[in-house]
């Protein structure tokens, strides 16, 4: 099974069978240019786990919200900041906003107990572990008549 970004709409199916590829993702953001202040995320797999890294500098630990929740790996981050200088003749002030949302959907084959997260260097980094079942599954060969 796969580790695919949760949407709500998915108009073609899962046309495309890889644990890497979102279909609507690619369409979503190429096509129509959407959710270009998402963050940037890879996923890799191996043997015993998936490592996902999801790239969010400039927030800290403490904005973070992650949360696992019928399947799913719901990740949010909000932070803001402002300033302001006042002298004789002006007033300045400057204010930003970060905010973002993913929703994973989690392979069953991922132990969810056993999910751990770090923060370090502008990088969200996930290890997901692998039930044993999973790490020792072999895949079947089908003949073709």
């Amino acid at each position: 099974m796969s580790l695919v970004k949760f949407r709500k709409r998915r108009p073609w199916g899962n046309l495309i069978s890889s644990d890497f590829f979102d279909n609507d993702d690619f369409f979503d953001n190429r096509l129509w240019n959407k959710n270009l202040n998402e963050p940037a995320l890879n996923v890799k797999e191996t043997k015993d786990a998936f490592e996902v890294e999801l790239a969010a500098p400039g927030f800290s630990k403490k904005d973070f919200e992650v949360t696992i929740d019928d399947g799913y790996l719901n990740i949010s981050a909000e932070n803001s900041s402002s300033n302001e200088e006042k002298e004789d003749s002006y007033t300045r002030k400057e204010f930003s906003y970060n905010s973002f949302e993913k929703k994973l959907q989690l392979p069953d084959s991922v132990k969810e107990e056993n999910i751990k997260a770090k923060y370090e260097d502008g990088v969200l980094r996930f290890n997901l572990t692998k039930k044993e079942e999973a790490k020792t599954h072999k895949p079947q060969k089908i003949e073709i008549a």
